[in-house]
């Protein structure tokens, strides 16, 4: 299954969000929040990012959606084309929808794609 890490200045928002995900797509959908800096800051955090996808991996790809600024920045350090991916989306519809999508087996590309649908979403 395609993994999906959350990227946020915020160690709250990204763990908060990450639970939202797997209270919608499933306790066993791959999802890592990395948020903050190392010291518990407000910030992004290289490290975090790291141990994240880590934790996300189960071979089959990752996608990373970051908040904003410096996370996109961040994240982007660590995008494999065709293995780590960040995905330009919003933060929680695009987490969401990518967490959707993995869990009913979508290959990474799919997981991406599905992600990027997010940005059309309309609230009314």
């Amino acid at each position: 299954m395609v993994g999906l890490v959350l990227v946020s200045h915020s160690a709250g928002l990204a763990a908060e969000a990450a639970a939202l995900v797997r209270g919608i797509a499933g306790e066993s959908t791959p999802v890592a929040a990395a948020g903050g800096t190392d010291d518990g800051r407000l910030g992004t955090s290289l490290d975090l990012i790291e141990a994240a996808l880590r934790a996300a991996d189960q071979g089959d790809g990752v996608v990373i959606i970051p908040d904003l600024g410096s996370s996109v920045l961040t994240a982007r350090l660590v995008e494999e084309p065709g293995r780590v991916v960040v995905a330009d989306v919003p933060f929680v519809e695009g987490a969401i929808a990518a967490a959707v999508a993995a869990g009913t087996g979508m290959p990474l590309d799919g997981v991406l794609a599905a992600a990027e649908e997010s940005r059309a979403f309309r609230k009314l």
